[in-house]
């Protein structure tokens, strides 16, 4: 998976999002500009949970999160999201 070094706390967890589609269905080519923020990633880290509510996904789980979830940041280069677990819709 990941050498990440970050341990989330409480009921955090971080997300690596999927790379954003390039092209449509049909074949046309996306501009950076025009392309829709990925709502799915793989867990790369989670915190433990709160006291009575463990965090429920793990590493390696592929989730569906909403479109403004998370707080975008960026470790060896590359780009994660930082969210509750309760940002997170559904474990694909």
């Amino acid at each position: 998976m990941s050498d990440l070094n970050i341990k989330p706390l409480a009921d955090r967890v971080v997300v690596e999002p999927s790379p954003a589609e390039t092209k449509t269905a049909s074949g046309i080519i996306i501009p950076d500009t025009a392309k829709e923020k990925p709502q799915e990633g793989v867990i790369v880290a989670a915190g433990p949970g709160k006291k009575d509510e463990p965090v429920t996904v793990k590493v390696g789980d592929k989730v569906l999160y909403g479109k403004y979830a998370g707080t975008e940041l960026k470790l060896n280069g590359k780009d994660y999201l930082i969210m509750r677990e309760s940002d997170i819709f559904a474990i694909v």
